[in-house]
C-alpha cells in the first residue's frame, strides 16, 4: 500500500478492550509458531523447520476445498513433510484469521487494527465487535473458497476480518479524519472515508487483475479482503439503521 494510516481522531471514550485483545492474540499466535524464532520448541534443521511450517499451515490455515467439501483432507504442498490427521476444518476457518506468513504481513495487519479498530468497537459497543470480526473473517474466508482457482492452497492472516472492520468503519464512523503517512514519507490528515475507501478500491482493483490469474505470481488472498469488507459495511449499515432507529447510541449497550 502506498498509504499507511497513524491515527485516527476520533475521541474513543472507552478501552477499545476488543480490539486491543485481539492484536495481543494475533501477536502471541504469531510468536508461538514455528515461523517465527522465538517458538524454540520447533525443529531448528533447516528442513524440520520447514515441514513444521508447512504442517502447521495446512493444519490451522484455512483450505478452499476442504472448506467446500471437495476434498475430505488437501494433501500437504511438499509431501515429504508427510500428512496431516485429526484437522477440524470449521475451526481452520476461525484460526486461520489469526495466523500469519511473516513479521511484515502481522505488523501490517495489525496497524490497520490498531488505529480503525478502537473507533469502531466504541461506536458499535464491544460484544457487536467481536461479532463483526468473527464474521466478517468468516464471510471472507468463504468469498475466497469460492473464487479461488487454488483449492488447495491455506489462506492465513487477519486481512479478511480487518478488511471487515474497514467496512463497517466506513458506514458508522466515516466522518473522522486519519494521519496517513503517504508513500512512507509525507504524513497528511485525510478524511476517514477516503483512507478505507481508497483501501477497498485498491484491493479491489489487486482482485481483478491478479487474482485467479495464471501466472499472476500473487499468493496475497485479495478476494478475502473485498469480501471481508463488503460484508463489514452490510454490517455497519445494519448496525446503523438499528441506532438510528431505537435513538439510542448501540455503543452503551454490550
Amino acid at each position: 500500500m502506498a498509504a499507511l494510516p497513524l491515527n485516527d481522531d476520533y475521541p474513543v471514550r472507552r478501552a477499545p478492550v476488543v480490539a486491543f485483545t485481539l492484536i495481543a492474540v494475533n501477536v502471541l499466535v504469531y510468536l508461538a509458531s514455528p515461523l517465527a524464532t522465538t517458538a524454540v520448541w520447533y525443529p531448528s534443521d533447516v528442513v524440520g523447520r520447514y515441514c513444521a511450517i508447512d504442517d502447521y499451515i495446512m493444519l490451522w490455515g484455512a483450505v478452499p476445498d476442504e472448506m467446500l467439501g471437495r476434498a475430505a483432507l488437501a494433501p500437504p504442498p511438499t509431501p515429504e513433510c508427510g500428512g496431516l490427521d485429526g484437522k477440524a476444518v470449521w475451526l481452520s476457518v476461525f484460526t486461520s484469521m489469526f495466523l500469519h506468513g511473516g513479521a511484515a504481513h502481522l505488523l501490517g495487519n495489525m496497524v490497520y487494527l490498531f488505529v480503525f479498530g478502537p473507533v469502531v468497537e466504541d461506536r458499535i459497543g464491544r460484544i457487536r465487535f467481536l461479532v463483526l470480526y468473527l464474521l466478517t473473517g468468516v464471510a471472507a474466508a468463504y468469498g475466497y473458497a469460492l473464487t479461488s482457482t487454488e483449492g488447495t492452497a491455506p489462506m492465513v492472516g487477519a486481512s479478511g476480518a480487518i478488511s471487515g472492520v474497514l467496512g463497517a468503519y466506513l458506514v458508522v464512523q466515516f466522518r473522522s479524519r486519519v494521519t496517513t503517512l503517504v508513500f512512507g514519507l509525507v504524513p497528511l490528515r485525510l478524511p476517514g472515508w477516503a483512507v478505507v475507501g481508497s483501501y477497498f478500491a485498491f484491493q479491489y482493483l489487486l482482485y481483478v487483475t491478479t487474482s485467479n490469474t495464471p501466472g499472476s505470481g500473487s499468493n496475497v488472498a485479495y478476494a478475502a479482503h473485498v469480501y471481508g469488507f463488503v460484508a463489514g459495511a452490510a454490517v455497519g449499515l445494519v448496525v446503523y439503521r438499528l441506532r438510528w432507529r431505537s435513538g439510542t447510541r448501540l455503543s452503551d449497550v454490550y
